[in-house]
């Protein structure tokens, strides 16, 4: 019996990690990345190649412009792209405003019409740049919500919103994307990120991304600037 879902898929490490749990989970995987006005699309070729890799069944990027309204370093041509900085405790400029909720939201309305109950997303509350819409309370509200705004919902039919990240530390998400066999030189974590897919080292993402690498005792395949 088909088991259809939606999965949230960004070219990065978190995702690529749930799309491979997933599968091991016996889901048919429809994969969605999004073209938001981001300043760099690299990451957008490393989902495609994931997603026809790892087997997906589909894949699609939407076109959104979140970007048209600024107010990220992600998306924000007057905003640079600061270095990693541990001791904040502040919501850094790279936060996207309503990014998750635009996201789940597009993901929401092709679940329904592919008649999927279930949709993933690499949300992860322990190493994660402090994002609001990456916490756990975030995640039950939104599924709550869905089950009210949708006809699946309101026939009983019900959306589950998957985080299977969500208490794990990036070593850990390491580890358990190895064991289902992610290649993680194939995926990209980076803010800062160039044209040729290179990492810049310096960023908050890719610090997050090489202290998992770290912890789970294994290389991190990532590509680097040459200068």
């Amino acid at each position: 019996m088909s088991k259809p879902a939606i999965i949230l898929l960004s070219g990065g490490l978190d995702s690529a990690t749930v799309l491979a749990m997933a599968l091991g989970d016996g889901y048919d995987c429809y994969c969605l990345s999004f073209s938001y006005g981001q300043k760099h699309n690299a990451e957008l070729e490393y989902a495609e190649r994931l997603a026809k890799s790892m087997g997906a069944k589909e894949h699609r990027t939407a076109q959104i412009d979140i970007g048209a309204f600024g107010g990220s370093a992600l998306t924000d041509a007057s905003i640079d792209v600061p270095d990693a900085d541990a001791l904040s405790n502040e919501i850094p400029v790279t936060y996207v405003p309503a990014r998750n909720t635009v996201f789940l939201s597009y993901a929401l309305a092709w679940a329904e019409v592919l008649g999927a109950k279930d949709i993933f997303i690499g949300v992860n509350a322990v190493d994660y740049s402090g994002y609001p819409d990456c916490r756990p309370e975030f995640i039950g509200a939104f599924q709550s919500v869905a089950n009210l705004a949708t006809k699946h919902g309101v026939e009983g039919i019900g959306f589950k919103i998957h985080t299977p990240l969500i208490d794990l530390t990036k070593g850990q998400i390491i580890e358990q994307g190895l064991s289902f066999g992610v290649n993680y030189a194939e995926t990209v974590s980076c803010y800062r990120l160039n044209a040729m897919g290179e990492a810049c080292g310096q960023c908050d993402s890719w610090v997050i991304r090489a202290e998992g690498f770290r912890q789970a005792g294994v290389s991190d395949p990532t590509r680097y600037l040459s200068s």
